[in-house]
This record gives structure tokens, sequence and C-alpha cells, in this order.
């Protein structure tokens, strides 16, 4: 069995008859048990090669492996791996958290008790138990993304891929989610996560990629990184490497 969790190998990419954000040659790594951070200024490229990672995108060029099996290539065994919470709500708002777990975890091949099992031990942990039958679309921010946490670990996946998982959400949300997303990696869970809030990712990760106009400009340990630089944090990293010119 490999220790990579991710493999990306000489990865060419480009947006059809666009000039903007494109990899090329790109090549990174991320072992089993890691907590990944992938950040850069806006446009730099994080959402488009998460949407690789995922397979949500294909490639022109190279290959992604995910826990050893080739993205695009073996799909039903990469999408048993990986569990994805993107940025933009993904759920039935319609639903309550019942109904969209319970869905989620059929369309992920779990069995009616797994499913029952899974669901009330994700409702509990992420304080949803007592709003379990009511539609999300009442539900407050905070309440929202940690339903689509729930919705991205059903079916207990190797890997987890997080798109900005606490943006717009209260302190007392944001550190419930970290905490939670620290329990999974202690228990074997690699983690794949990008945001801008820089102070919950340093708190969070411990290898990170600074990437910027579809470029690896850092990677390696986060305090590695930090005492390379001679930087006392991910902020002031970040804005020595990619500057302080706005973004669009």
């Amino acid at each position: 069995m490999s220790n990579l969790a991710i493999h990306i190998h000489n990865l060419d990419f480009q947006y059809p008859q666009q000039s903007g954000v494109h990899f090329s040659g790109l090549n990174m790594e991320v072992a089993n048990g890691e907590r990944f951070g992938l950040f850069g200024p806006n446009g730099a490229g994080k959402t488009t090669l998460m949407s690789l990672m995922t397979g949500l995108l294909e490639a022109q060029q190279g290959s992604i492996e995910l826990a050893g099996y080739r993205v695009g290539k073996q799909k039903g065994e990469v999408n048993k791996r990986f569990g994805f919470v993107p940025q933009d709500f993904s759920f039935y708002h319609e639903l309550s958290p019942s109904e969209n777990l319970e869905f989620f975890g059929a369309w992920s091949g779990l069995s009616k008790v797994q499913i029952s099992k899974r669901t009330n031990e994700l409702l509990q942990v992420l304080g949803l138990t007592e709003v379990r039958h009511k539609p999300v679309q009442h539900f407050s921010g905070g309440m929202k993304r940690r339903v689509n946490l729930a919705i991205g670990v059903m079916h207990q996946p190797e890997i987890l891929f997080l798109d900005e998982p606490t943006v717009g959400v209260d302190v007392q949300t944001r550190y419930a989610i970290i905490a939670y997303l620290k329990e999974l990696n202690l228990k074997g869970t690699t983690l794949v996560y990008t945001s801008h809030q820089l102070s919950e990712a340093q708190d969070l990760c411990n290898h990170i990629a600074l990437i910027d106009e579809g470029r690896i400009i850092a990677q390696g340990k986060t305090e590695e990184l930090l005492a390379k630089y001679n930087k006392p944090d991910l902020e002031a990293l970040f804005i020595h490497l990619t500057g302080k010119a706005y973004r669009n």
C-alpha cells in the first residue's frame, strides 16, 4: 500500500479558450494522515486544483492518484475514498439534515443500517440532533456549514477535501468545526484544506503548499517554512511570497 494519499504527476490543465489560471507540469504529493493546506491569492488556482483532484475537471496531461487509484480512470474506487466539502452549500435545502444524510448515504452505497447509525453519530457530534427533522433552508449559516460537513464525511472517506469549510460562520462554530476535523485526522483521515482564514489554517495544517498563477511557489511542513523565511505566521509568509498588490 502506498504511503501517499495524493500523487500528482506532470499535471497540465487550462480552461478552454481562456487565458486565466493554468497548470503546466505540476507535481505535488500529500502523505497519508497529513493535514495539508493549499493556499494562494484569488485566482491562483486553488479551487481549480481541488476540482481536478476530485474529478470534477479533467486534466489535459499528467495524472492524479488518490490512495493509489487513478482519477478519471478508476472512478468507482476513487469515489469511495474521498469526501468533498465545497464552499457552496451542497444539499437539498427543502430537506431536513436526516433526509439529506439518508439521501447522500444511499448515493454513496451505504446500507440502511449503516445510514441510520452514521446519521445518528454525525447529528450528535455536530450538534444537529435537535433540528434533525427541520428543513435546512431555515437554518443559520453555521448550521448549514455543519450539514455540509456531515454530508462530506457520511461515508467515512480516507481523504477529505475542504474548500473554505468555515466561511461566514461565528467563532464558536469555526472552533467546533476545526476541532472535529482534527479528531477525524487523528483517526486516520487525510485532510486537504483551503481557506483565506490563515490563522485558522496555521492551527489546522501541518503541511502546506502556496500556489500562485498555477505554480507551487513554496511547499513543506508549516513550521519549517515559517523558519526558512523567518516569518512569525502564515499571513506574513503569504504576503512575503505573493506580494501586497490587489488581486482580481
